[in-house]
Order: structure tokens, then sequence, then C-alpha cells
């Protein structure tokens, strides 16, 4: 049987005919392969020692199933390129050193908005509105700041402890309540001078408001001056900002509440209603005062008028001004004078009249009775 080995079980083989050569000898201890002879085993090795063998059939079954898949023959004629050699990674990694390139080395900035380039860190250039090519990251680094957008800071006061107190010139205590108006002037020195802009902007603020109300007194505050004030916080502010190369440039300064404090609020209503007073009798007494001059004044042009007519004709003036004085004194007097030749110069005429008017009220006397 083929599955003996030769020299057990004292059978010859087939071919052992009479007039045949015999095979040649099987080695001793190894069974006859009926299908051929295969490849020679590898030795085993010693306990505890891997198997190389093994593992090489397992790279190179792994490398043709590879080769099938990318469209490579085993001769090479299939077109594709070979994944044992590693060219495969190759351009996979140039494939994403490309996508890096094109996607960090382009940016756009927008029409309200200015960009500041930095390469490790350090300050390269500022671009305006557009698309940019710069160095891929993180060699080139991009910081965009909104320089045409208004930004404002609201700095208003609130009943209780959390009033914005000032002092004024004259030691009296106000209440106010103001915005602040500003925008980036200079996008490089506002992102590298200033830790907390914002924070920088509100105290400036502040520390100006505070120096312009204490020159100033509580009824300028409160009203008449206010805008003047503004305008000059604004300045200060500007002057304070540009000292600290901060980028920044101060759009306006609204004061939108001055107020005396909550806790003297009805005396101080009280003191101003007395003041609005005072100042209307003060008005009253300015319109007396015009209108007595202008009246006076109107007296005079009169006179004037009245002298060039007596240096004109002195004789006939000063007979009308004589006649017109006496009418007006002897308006109200119960006396009349007649000048006229052969009239007494004085007659009781106001007395008959009375007379005359009483008459006809007293009831006639009754007839005597018989």
């Amino acid at each position: 049987m083929p599955w003996q080995n030769n020299g057990e079980g004292g059978g010859d083989s087939p071919s052992g005919a009479e007039g045949e050569e015999p095979a040649a000898k099987k080695p001793e201890n190894r069974p006859v392969n009926p299908w051929g002879e295969g490849p020679p085993r590898r030795p085993m090795g010693k306990p505890g020692q891997s198997r190389g063998g093994d593992f090489d059939d397992l790279i190179r079954r792994s490398q043709e199933r590879l080769k099938t898949q990318f469209g490579g023959g085993s001769g090479g004629s299939g077109g594709g390129f070979d994944v044992g050699d590693g060219r495969w990674l190759v351009w996979a990694g140039g494939a994403i050193v490309a996508a890096w390139v094109v996607f960090s080395s382009f940016y756009s900035v927008d029409a309200q908005s200015a960009a500041v380039v930095q390469r490790f860190g350090a300050y390269v250039s500022t671009t305006g509105p557009g698309v940019h090519f710069k160095l891929p990251w993180p060699i080139d680094a991009v910081e965009l700041r909104k320089v045409e957008q208004i930004n404002i800071i609201d700095i208003s006061s609130s009943e209780g402890a959390n009033e914005n107190l000032m002092l004024t010139g004259d030691q009296n205590i106000i209440n106010l309540a103001y915005t602040v108006r500003w925008k980036i002037r200079n996008p490089e020195s506002f992102l590298y001078e200033l830790s907390d802009p914002e924070k920088t902007v509100r105290e400036v603020a502040e520390s100006a408001m505070r120096a312009e109300i204490s020159r100033a007194s509580l009824n300028d505050a409160l009203g008449p001056q206010r805008a003047q004030i503004a305008d000059r916080v604004r300045e200060r502010m500007q002057e304070l900002l540009d000292s600290y190369r901060s980028g920044v440039d101060v759009r306006g300064v609204d004061i939108k509440q001055a107020d005396p404090p909550a806790a003297i609020d009805g005396a101080f209503k009280d003191v101003s209603a007395a003041q609005q007073d005072a100042q209307q009798y003060l008005n009253r007494a300015r319109t007396y005062a015009q209108a007595l001059v202008a009246k006076a004044q109107g007296d005079a042009a009169g006179f004037d008028a009245v002298y060039a007519q007596y240096r004109l004709a002195p004789e006939v003036t000063r007979k009308r001004m004589y006649l017109e004085t006496m009418e007006k004194v002897l308006a109200k007097v119960e006396k009349t004078v007649v000048d006229a030749p052969g009239v007494a110069p004085y007659l009781p005429l106001p007395e008959v009249r009375r007379r005359a008017a009483i008459a006809p009220a007293e009831p006639a006397p009754a007839p005597a009775q018989r």
C-alpha cells in the first residue's frame, strides 16, 4: 500500500515485478506521498524559538493580495504600482502635504475687517479686504480684526449701591450714565499693545470723565454744559490712548443721564424748584425794566421832535404847549375858565350843572290843605 513504509509489512511494491528495475529506495521513516514530493519541510525550531518561515509566507501572501486590489500583476504588467516597495505611501503623503499647503496658504478678508499676519508669532504685515497668500500654517498665522465696526461701551448707573457717583468742582455729588463709541484704527497696535482692549478703553473713559466733572459745577453738569463736557472727555481719552499706542479711535462720548444721588433726590428737587422760581422772578423784573427803558427812550425821542419844531417856530410851539398842558391839568377840575371879553372870569358852571341834575330828583312839595 502507498501509505506503508518500505521495509515494513514484508510486502513488495507493485513495480517490483521481474524484469523491472526496483524503485529507488525511499528514506526510512518517511511516508510515501502518492502525489509527488512536495517542498521539503523546514526543520522545527527549538522550543521557545519563533518560526520565521511562516511569518515570511504570511507577508508574501498579503503583498500579493494588495497587488491584486491595486491593479498590479505578478509580472508588473498590470499598470499599477508595487505595494511592497512603499511608493504608495509617498504618493499619499504628497497628496496630504499638497492639500495642507493649499488650504493653509490662502485666506480672505471681508470689507469690514483687516488681517494681521504673524510669522512664528512675530508681526509681518497688515492686509485689507480680499484674498491673500501666506506661508502655510504653522509658519504664518492670521488674526482678523473688525476695523470698520463701531464698538459701544455702556457705563451706566443703577439704583442703590451701584450708582456711578462723581464729585463736581463745587463739592457736590452727581450720578452719571454715559456711553463711549470707538473703533480700531491700527490693527497691529491694537493686537500687540493692549492685553485687554475693551477694559482699557473703559478705564480710560472713567478716568477722563471724573477729571472733567471735577472741573465743572453741579449746574453745568446737569444740563447747560453736558455737551461741552462730553467733547472734552473724548479729547482727553484720545490723548491717553494715543500715549498708550493702543490703535484705538474714540468716535464720541454721550452723557445719557445726570442726576443727583437717590438719597438726596427729594431735597435736590425742592432746591431746583426754588431756583426755577427765582429765575422766573428775575425774568419778570428784567421784562419790566426793559419796558420802562423803552418808554423813556420813546418819551425822549418825542421831546427831541418837539424841540426841533420849537426851534423852527418858537411862539406857535410855546402857545401850543401851553394849551395842551392846561388841557391836561384842568381836565379833572370842576371849574370852567372862559377867556373872552365881557364874560365874568369865573362862573360856577359845574355847581349849576350839579344842582340842575339833583333838582328833578327831589319830590315836589305837597299842596296845602284847607
